[in-house]
């Protein structure tokens, strides 16, 4: 879904209230953040701090800093800015999220279904949540590219995309890719190779050995042209392993669904075989089993923060399994996988200082710096840093307490959630939707059939 700009100035007139500041491209203009605690994330906490939003950027940090001209200035005395939160893992927006025929499309892109109306774009603006890495589905070995998204509610799908963010691919594994829940189930289609782990990973070498074949016959081409051959041939091109390739070449990010070690051992293994690195491991419920094997592979690990036990993979998940993974030395990070679960991934940092001990910077990486490492983009975002983009959001108590509410969400410098602003416009929302209802070409008749206007 490509939603144009006439689109965008319908769904003003009936986004939640609070939203419409920034469909109409307003409030990008200088912020300053006055005397707030800062939690920088990377370089510590800064009490009785200003900071300066310009530009789409942060631009200075800093005590008693002074207001560009025509600069909003908001007091945030007694509040605490944190970066803007980060999801390594959503299907959030995506319209039909498995193309479940095959055991391997990485030809299909999540990005061209992406529907920027989703209402829980904006609830999780209002977690403080700035931005999502939107996967594929578990039902294939091999899934689509995923699409990492700015959560810019409001604007086109376009506009979301986060610029110059490293492509990436959603694997699976496990019970989700052999389907067995759904196999003699009338309607559901016939069974689907694989049916056994033994055949995933059979999937995935036999993909890879066509990726490397593929690659081979492009760099020969290449090579011929490069020579002035004239007499070269271009390959055909294949749109399924052309992402593979990029895998091979460390171009492309590797997102890959799963739960057991002994799978995600094996997923690790088949990739050190081709010599490619999985950049997360998601989900992975049984991670401290293998956590050395992990950190020594050099795959970080995405995970929940207190979810197992809901299906018989997830049995011997244990709270302690972030923590354990954390230790040894394994990239770390809190997801949602949830379009409710992401307004609340701020209290799922915390947990982790009840369940493995860690410290406050550390469990708050979780849902900021760590992601965008994962994601490729900590160049750009995940820390409050000068030079950064200016994704933070404005906390009413510490983000760790289940107190805290955000009050304020900015990205790239603009207001993309406002909880004062949506709580004053929801009494005009009401009056709206009350006239509309009285309209005559919506009521309804004496047989309860809708009144046909001429």
């Amino acid at each position: 879904m490509r939603m144009t700009r006439i689109a965008a100035v319908l769904l003003a007139a009936v986004m939640p209230a609070g939203a419409q500041q920034a469909v109409s491209g307003t409030g990008g203009g200088p912020t300053l953040i006055r005397n707030a605690t800062v939690l920088t994330v990377t370089k510590g906490t800064l009490q009785n701090t200003d900071v300066l939003l310009q530009n789409g950027k942060i631009a200075q940090i800093g005590q008693n800093l002074s207001a560009p001209t025509g600069a909003r200035v908001v007091d945030a005395t007694g509040k605490y800015v944190l970066p803007g939160i980060i999801d390594p893992h959503s299907h959030m927006m995506a319209d039909g999220i498995n193309e479940g025929s095959l055991s391997v499309t990485s030809m299909v892109r999540i990005q061209d279904v992406l529907n920027p109306t989703a209402i829980n774009a904006y609830r999780a603006l209002a977690g403080g949540v700035t931005t999502i890495n939107i996967l594929h589905g578990s039902a294939n070995t091999i899934g689509g590219q995923n699409a990492t998204v700015k959560l810019k509610y409001g604007r086109s799908s376009d506009e979301m995309l986060f610029p110059g963010a490293p492509p990436g691919i959603k694997f699976a594994l496990g019970e989700n890719v052999t389907r067995k829940n759904r196999q003699g189930i009338p309607g559901m289609g016939p069974a689907r190779y694989p049916t056994t782990r033994m055949g995933q990973e059979e999937v995935l070498r036999d993909a890879f050995v066509r990726a490397q074949d593929y690659k081979r016959e492009w760099d020969d081409h290449r090579a011929r042209v490069a020579r002035g051959d004239r007499a070269a041939v271009q390959p055909r091109r294949d749109l399924e392993l052309e992402p593979l390739v990029e895998v091979l070449e460390g171009k492309r990010l590797v997102h890959a669904h799963g739960y057991r070690a002994d799978e995600h051992l094996m997923l690790l293994n088949v990739a050190k075989e081709f010599g490619f690195k999985i950049a997360t491991l998601q989900h992975v419920l049984e991670g401290y089993k293998i956590a050395t094997e992990i950190a020594q592979a050099g795959a970080g690990a995405s995970s929940f923060a207190d979810s197992w036990s809901y299906k018989i993979e997830a049995y011997d998940a244990i709270p302690y399994n972030n923590a354990i993974m954390m230790r040894h030395g394994v990239l770390q990070t809190i997801n949602s996988d949830s379009d409710e679960r992401v307004r609340r991934l701020n209290i799922d940092a915390a947990k982790l200082m009840r369940y493995g001990g860690l410290t406050e910077e550390e469990a708050l990486k979780t849902i900021t710096y760590n992601g965008a490492l994962q994601l490729g983009v900590a160049n750009r975002v995940g820390s409050i840093e000068v030079g950064k983009d200016a994704d933070v959001a404005i906390w009413n108590n510490h983000p760790l307490s289940v107190y805290a509410n955000v009050e304020t969400t900015f990205i790239d410098g603009e207001v993309f959630f406002d909880k004062q602003r949506d709580l004053a416009q929801r009494q005009q929302k009401e009056q709206q939707r009350a006239a509309l209802l009285q309209a005559d070409e919506n009521r309804r008749g004496e047989q309860g059939r809708r009144t046909i206007v001429p």
